[in-house]
């Protein structure tokens, strides 16, 4: 287990606390986190970046496959192109 160290001066990027992170590292990454809030982040070591896919509507899991039919109150709208100008 890596030896925990808090860092003087420091200041915490969420609840912006003094001398309240601590950080430590293994093979691939280091750590930090605030002891106050529980802020945590993590850091590789070769500087490689590490992308995160944001969560959006498209990437999370349908409930239901079906596609939505309209109801009676509903009307559905056609959006058809613009004809060339000549």
């Amino acid at each position: 287990m890596a030896v925990k160290r808090f860092v003087a001066g420091a200041v915490c990027p969420r609840c912006a606390e003094m001398d309240k992170l601590r950080t430590w590292r293994d093979q691939v990454r280091e750590y930090r986190e605030c002891v106050q809030c529980g802020y945590q982040d993590a850091m590789r070591l070769d500087g490689a970046a590490e992308p995160q896919e944001l969560e959006t509507r498209v990437n999370q899991p349908v409930e239901n496959s079906e596609p939505k039919l309209a109801t009676e109150d509903e009307q559905v709208i056609q959006f058809v192109p613009n004809p060339a100008k000549k």
